[in-house]
């Protein structure tokens, strides 16, 4: 039987159980973080005679040049003719489904927009795409084509004119079905290329390799910290920590179902977490009887198992709004309203990445098909970060043309304030455009 700890919020010592549940140290390994700036400040020298060394020793694939690693256009499309018919029709549809999601995201925040004061004064905002960004995709202990089409369609539709994909290979064994999805997506050039080493190339660009002005896409411990050091020298989306579900229940949804949802999160790895909410204890009762006879069937039990003994937890709640008062503190990374009346809930829910109202919106048609972007803010960071979407592939630039009248309205205040600032340059500069 399954070791998964169960908390009661009426119980006195909850808030601290709840807080040690709660509790992940993100802090990176010291050696780790000693790893990454060696290869990152080795790659920035020596460009690709780095990135072919530790692309050696780390991915135990050799190449004569970098030039090498790089994934032709014709490579792509052999690789999504090779696939299966079905496998073919999947990826389109979902291609075309997150494509539609981000156009509508790009109608609603992504235009530019400008208007005239009564004095003729014209203000405004210009939308531009950045020129060119990079996107990781992980390779190492599993594939992950959907992130292919998560990092590079919002790209595409923002308007970005080169995207460039890195993904790691472990001994030259390709993933057809990522190479697939680059080239649905409209992915602009491919390597085979991971780790520290294709974020510095990323970062800093190498003979073969181009620089980037943004970096997007998660990976494992090496590329967060890469990812984070290299910040300033370009921009990046998030710095993502293990994958999180929280699922709200008011026990009208089958407690299989919901022991499944459970584990589809769970079985990313030993640290994510999966945590259920319910006031019902009966309904907890049968959830923890579901994941018990379901565990064993799941290939993935081992690493499952680990991450609900490790992190996870069935939470008896007073009431719904109660649970919906708990998620606020959680600001999970996906949440489940498993309700016969989700709308309900949903006003009362304000820290989450992705929210999925209902007993038939599982988390992972959200992963794959559904449209709504699945990179996401993790460990809490929900309260002050969005989704990754066609925003984070553009910039801003203010607009503002002053007329002659604006010019004399305008001055005078910020001739007033400038001097009250000490600064009598910008007060003059002001002053100088008055009417006399």
């Amino acid at each position: 039987m399954l070791n998964l700890r169960q908390l009661d919020t009426t119980a006195a010592d909850f808030d601290a159980e709840f807080a040690r549940l709660r509790h992940w140290s993100e802090d990176t390994d010291a050696s780790i973080e000693q790893r990454v700036a060696d290869i990152l400040a080795d790659v920035r020298r020596r460009g690709d005679a780095a990135v072919l060394e530790y692309t050696a020793r780390f991915d135990r694939l050799q190449a004569a040049s970098v030039a090498a690693l790089e994934l032709t256009r014709e490579e792509l499309k052999a690789a999504f003719d090779a696939i299966t018919p079905a496998q073919r029709s999947a990826l389109q549809a979902a291609a075309e489904r997150v494509r539609r999601y981000h156009e509508r995201q790009l109608d609603a925040c992504g235009r530019s927009f400008s208007y005239r004061d009564e004095d003729g004064t014209l203000l405004g905002q210009k939308v531009t795409p950045l020129d060119r960004v990079g996107i990781y995709v992980p390779g190492g202990k599993a594939a992950y084509p959907s992130s292919v089409l998560m990092n590079a369609i919002p790209a595409h539709v923002a308007g970005v004119g080169e995207i460039i994909m890195v993904v790691p290979t472990p001994g030259g064994e390709k993933n057809p079905l990522v190479l697939a999805a680059a080239y649905v997506a409209g992915v602009t050039r491919a390597f085979t290329l991971g780790g520290a080493q294709a974020v510095a190339a990323l970062a800093y660009g190498t003979a073969t390799v181009p620089a980037v002005d943004k970096i997007t896409g998660p990976g494992n411990a090496y590329v967060a910290s890469a990812k984070r050091r290299v910040f300033g020298q370009v921009g990046i989306d998030m710095i993502a920590g293990p994958s999180e579900i929280l699922v709200l229940a008011d026990g009208s949804t089958p407690a299989d179902w919901v022991a499944m949802d459970l584990f589809s999160q769970a079985e990313h790895d030993e640290l994510a977490q999966s945590i259920l909410l319910c006031p019902s204890a009966e309904y907890l009762a049968e959830v923890r009887a579901a994941i018990d006879r379901l565990l064993p069937e799941m290939p993935r039990a081992a690493v499952i198992r680990a991450s609900l003994e490790g992190r996870g937890a069935l939470i008896r709640t007073r009431s719904m709004e109660e649970a919906c008062e708990i998620s606020n503190r959680i600001a999970p990374e996906h949440l489940e309203v498993s309700s016969a009346d989700p709308h309900r809930w949903e006003p009362l829910l304000r820290h989450a990445g992705a929210i999925f109202l209902g007993a038939y919106t599982s988390e992972s048609l959200g992963d794959y098909c559904a449209g709504p972007n699945h990179v996401l803010p993790t460990s809490g960071t929900a309260r002050f970060s969005s989704p990754l979407g066609v925003y984070d592939f553009q910039k801003r630039s203010s607009l503002i043309e002053v007329s002659e009248v604006g010019a004399n309205k305008l001055g005078v205040i910020a001739a007033e304030l400038a001097h009250g600032e000490g600064l009598q340059g910008h007060a003059r500069a002001a002053e100088m455009r008055l009417k006399r």
